[in-house]
């Protein structure tokens, strides 16, 4: 009898002992996680105006940028708005996904294109501002699919305005080259971001934004068009649900617009909005609000309109509208790609010169 409480009193023990050592197992189990640094100790590409503190180090392993997910520093917030945008956006395709035949209803298909398009922006955006830190050649290749993210939405914006949005008037005068010219001016603003960001070492920081901006500005306007004309005569289409949204887009992107050019916060109060409060945080704030609106009004146009747009557009322009997106996509890869290889040129020029 003394022998069993003795073999159960050792395996209490030693049990005692294996929960003692679980912190340590953990401990050891987890990666590192360095603390971040200032700006004055990763390279100038990678600093932002005004933004003193909270950058991380380069070159960990990737467990660690990826768990950086989790962690207080400067990109935290630019990272978690554009991934919870994501998940709303995948859970608004899965409401409409009830209601909606996105297979059979060719009439759908700009609808899902633009939700698509979303959901790639978002997610393109969340990864770069997770994982671009890591090294320099990272730091292109994500921030140049970003790019790419937000050319592609940019023809999602334009392919639901000009088919559910458009009035017989406009579409009378643009009815064949609206889509062709929203394709092009979507492959122009991918190379001017791109541009822009492989001329960051040589030129000023305001001509990175002038490349950025200019050819994003010019497909805006014209992708937007419809919509404009639509709002200028609301007086007379009071009774429109959808007309709310469609003024709640364009005032967000106008704000979002304002924050991405101007960084305003940081410029007033230096060295204050390093984790909260930059600019570009209230950027992706209002960018996201600004495609969730446009995904609720081209959803009410789309089913209020639909006696307007199926007169408009022929049984096969759905089709085509979608070919032109998927030669989008494939035309700003190769521009992402093209430009990628001069950023390795570029890179390993630097290398052998030192």
């Amino acid at each position: 009898m003394a022998t069993i409480v003795m073999e159960k009193i050792g395996r209490v023990f030693i049990s005692l002992q294996q929960i003692r050592e679980v912190p340590r197992i953990l401990t050891e189990a987890a990666p590192s996680m360095p603390g971040t640094v200032r700006d004055t100790e990763v390279p100038c590409y990678f600093r932002e105006r005004y933004v003193c503190t909270g950058y991380r180090p380069l070159d960990q392993n990737w467990r660690y940028y990826f768990l950086s997910l989790f962690q207080r520093h400067n990109e935290t917030i630019n990272i978690w708005t554009h991934l919870l945008a994501f998940l709303v956006v995948l859970v608004k395709l899965h409401q409409l996904s009830e209601t909606v035949d996105f297979v059979g209803d060719p009439h759908s298909w700009p609808l899902l294109i633009l939700i698509v398009s979303s959901l790639i922006y978002s997610a393109f955006s969340a990864l770069a501002h997770l994982l671009g830190g890591k090294s320099e050649l990272c730091h292109y290749i994500f921030f140049y699919l970003d790019y790419v993210g937000v050319a592609q939405y940019q023809y999602g914006s334009a392919i639901v305005h000009f088919y559910y949005a458009v009035d017989e008037s406009l579409h009378t005068y643009v009815n064949g080259i609206f889509m062709p010219a929203a394709t092009v001016l979507s492959c122009l603003s991918c190379l001017g971001c791109c541009y822009g960001k492989y001329c960051n070492h040589r030129l000023p920081t305001w001509v990175r934004k002038v490349c950025q901006v200019v050819p994003s500005a010019l497909a805006y306007t014209w992708d937007s068009s419809p919509v404009a004309k639509r709002l200028i005569s609301w007086s007379t289409a009071s009774n429109d649900p959808a007309i709310i949204y469609h003024f709640g887009q364009v005032a967000f992107f106008l704000s979002c617009a304002f924050f991405f050019t101007f960084p305003v916060l940081e410029y007033c109060f230096p060295g204050r909005c390093d984790f909260l409060g930059q600019s570009h945080q209230i950027f992706h704030v209002f960018l996201s609000c600004c495609t969730l609106c446009q995904i609720h009004a081209s959803h009410l146009d789309f089913l209020g309109r639909r006696e307007l747009y199926s007169s408009l557009h022929g049984s096969g322009d759905a089709a085509v509208f979608v070919g032109l997106y998927v030669l989008t996509v494939v035309v700003c890869v190769l521009i992402a790609a093209f430009m990628m290889r001069k950023v390795k040129q570029m890179l390993d020029f630097k290398a052998k010169s030192k």
